[in-house]
């Protein structure tokens, strides 16, 4: 994953690393993308509803996949990682209900545990989840949920703590589409007396993927992909191999990665029906493409032309390439306009991004982006995940010399980051 260490006294400590990228040098490049990020962190909970050795495939080495592997480790399952995107889970034996604490408060998907625990033990205390400072994703939908299928659930002293004797299939209404919520009721509802129905669903690729793993494992899910997904409980569960969707989040980062840069580029082993709003947001600034099945290239001559944005679920444009696409635009011919329609303070790459000569302004949930001609390479810091990503594309389009801190935040979802800019065409390296 890119993280050196050293020794400090008589402990072994990450050693601070920056990311430099020398913009405007890139060539046309090739990029293969991993395994999805979004599907990693809930396929592995989900090994656990079944005895025996589960192996996954095309799962990306990033540092939020590890840190699911080590919970799953703490509560008492066999995780190995055997080759390239390998990764083999026995949960046969004896599994602990409780989530260690200085595992959760890193990863958000910890909560992701919640369904398979209660699932398979009957009961759960996952610690309240870390993650990106992005804003407000409360976790009531994940609790209403578990409710509505019998389980009794209780916050206390910042843990979620959920148990049910039994679980009885039922109809879940969920007010907003969240992905999260979705998972954990579909990974509980597999163990739940008769059928569960959940209306709103989140339609996201990595939802789909959930259920073809769960249904690979002999359960029943109908309707993944829509917004009605009706989950047939009780049916006895067996630990199976499958192999995990492309990560659609980072295709789209390398594409405007390479747009940004003035080069063309192509990622290979891509779903790209999964990638359509990008897709039709790139044509729509003057950017040609071309799609070879499970590859798309993707070239624009000049600078790409203006666009209104707004993020919304699934199928609509994804609140992960928001910041990404907001600092390609930096260099539009004219006036953009991004609207965040999914976390209120997804804005915090707007500051780092003037710090290369962007002209942008927020108000609100809205940020208005008036193109400029040229930008310059600078000393950014990233705060988290996506935030980083950002910052890359904009170093790669700026002038010069880039230095980005905080590079621990992107390589929670970003795999041989620097070899992959690399094949991009990029000139990027690791300091110390």
């Amino acid at each position: 994953m890119g993280i050196a260490y050293t020794a400090k006294g008589n402990q072994i400590v990450p050693v601070t690393r920056r990311l430099v990228i020398r913009g405007r040098k890139v060539r046309d490049g090739r990029v293969r993308i991993s395994g999805a990020k979004n599907s990693a962190v809930a396929l592995l909970p989900a090994t656990l509803l079944a005895d025996g050795e589960s192996v996954l495939q095309n799962v990306p080495d990033i540092a939020d996949v590890a840190v699911q592997q080590d919970i799953l480790r703490e509560l008492g399952a066999t995780v190995t990682r055997t080759n390239a995107g390998e990764v083999r889970v026995e949960a046969s034996g004896a599994l602990s209900h409780e989530v260690p604490y200085p595992l959760a408060k890193r990863l958000r998907g910890s909560v992701l545990l919640l369904g398979p625990l209660v699932a398979r033990l009957g009961r759960a205390r996952v610690p309240l989840p870390g993650g990106c400072a992005i804003g407000s994703r409360p976790l009531d939908l994940h609790l209403k949920g578990l409710r509505e299928l019998g389980a009794e659930v209780e916050i206390e002293h910042g843990y979620i703590c959920a148990q049910a004797k039994s679980l009885l299939g039922t109809e879940i209404y969920l007010d907003f589409p969240s992905v999260g919520a979705t998972e954990n009721v579909m990974m509980a509802a597999t163990a739940a007396r008769g059928v569960t129905v959940i209306y709103n669903a989140a339609k996201e690729p990595e939802v789909v993927d959930l259920a073809n793993f769960i249904n690979a494992m002999g359960g029943r899910v109908i309707g993944a992909g829509t917004d009605t997904i009706k989950i047939e409980g009780g049916h006895p569960l067996r630990a199976v191999e499958y192999s995990i969707i492309p990560d659609r989040i980072e295709a789209g980062t390398y594409l405007l990665a390479g747009l940004a840069g003035g080069g063309s580029v192509t990622v290979e082993n891509v779903i790209p029906t999964h990638l359509e709003a990008l897709l039709a947001k790139l044509e729509e600034a003057g950017v040609e493409l071309a799609d070879c099945g499970d590859a798309i290239t993707a070239r624009l001559v000049g600078r790409p032309k203006p666009l209104q944005v707004k993020t919304l679920p699934y199928p609509g444009f994804p609140t992960d390439l928001q910041p990404q696409l907001t600092a390609f635009l930096l260099l539009s011919e004219g006036t953009s306009v991004i609207s965040e329609r999914i976390f209120e303070d997804r804005f915090g790459h707007v500051d780092e991004l003037k710090r290369l000569g962007g002209k942008l302004e927020t108000d609100g949930r809205t940020a208005v982006i008036k193109g400029v001609e040229r930008l310059t390479g600078s000393h950014v810091t990233a705060t988290d995940l996506r935030m980083g990503a950002a910052l890359i594309v904009a170093g790669i389009a700026a002038e010069g010399e880039t230095v980005i801190d905080g590079v621990e935040h992107i390589q929670r979802g970003y795999e041989r980051l620097t070899e992959k800019l690399t094949d991009l065409g990029v000139v990027a390296d690791w300091i110390d």
